[in-house]
């Protein structure tokens, strides 16, 4: 059966996954500017909330927000993060690094897989910045890392599907394809049907925090994960794989 991944930025967006039917969740913080590495409070209160669930919770590793092309420096920084992260308990790590030439950074992903030291590794929508996924894909071969989160190149999952079904046929032998960007309820049928591993959304709905934030204040609009949107895209995975 297809997985079914949710990004989610908390304990409560974990447990509103968990309870909604998702294989796993992708916790990061920051989803409004693409996500950024969790907290270190924010790991441990999410895998406290699913104890007994193993292989759930992935935490993504970025240490800020922009483009993919890192420093040395940050290279190592999130280098350490990962190391962090694998002795808090986490499951998994999803990275992603480019050089300025617009490839993957297989350099900086050695670095990475090292750390994680034999942690699942998922590739994130990096590789959707590239001018070729489909040849960029092709690169991952051998470096450790077992899926690939991407849009086929696209801004939203659906509009990339003949990428997405290539890369499903044509990639390394290993590398799970988890369709994931701008994915909608009604979209995932079609992306299922592609053959993809995986499919990845976030299942956000706003919400106003009645509270406010000061002078100059911020953004009052903030995001859940809603239980009833994930149990949806369960149901529509579920759905094509008994149809």
């Amino acid at each position: 059966m297809t997985d079914l991944e949710i990004a989610v930025q908390d304990a409560t967006g974990a447990g509103a996954a968990l309870s909604g039917g998702a294989t796993r969740v992708e916790l990061c913080t920051a989803l409004r500017m693409g996500g950024l590495t969790p907290s270190q409070g924010s790991v441990e209160a999410v895998l406290d909330r699913v104890q007994g669930h193993p292989n759930f919770v992935h935490a993504l590793v970025r240490s800020r927000g922009g483009g993919y092309v890192y420093s040395d420096e940050e290279i190592s920084t999130m280098a350490r993060e990962i190391r962090h992260l694998k002795n808090a308990g986490v499951h998994g790590v999803v990275v992603g690094a480019l050089t300025a030439e617009g490839a993957i950074d297989l350099a900086a992903l050695e670095q990475w897989v090292a750390a994680a030291d034999g942690l699942p590794v998922t590739f994130h929508r990096a590789i959707d910045a590239t001018a070729d996924p489909l040849v960029q894909l092709a690169r991952l071969a051998g470096t450790g890392v077992g899926r690939v989160l991407t849009s086929g190149g696209a801004v939203n999952s659906i509009d990339g599907s003949s990428v997405l079904g290539a890369m499903v046929k044509q990639g390394p032998a290993g590398i799970e394809i988890m369709a994931g960007g701008g994915v909608r309820i009604p979209d995932i049928p079609a992306l299922v049907g592609l053959g993809v591993d995986a499919v990845h959304l976030s299942a956000r709905v706003p919400h106003l925090d009645p509270y406010p934030a000061g002078p100059g204040g911020g953004a009052q609009e903030l995001d859940w994960t809603s239980s009833e949107l994930v149990a949806q895209a369960r149901a529509a995975v579920s759905q094509l794989a008994h149809s």
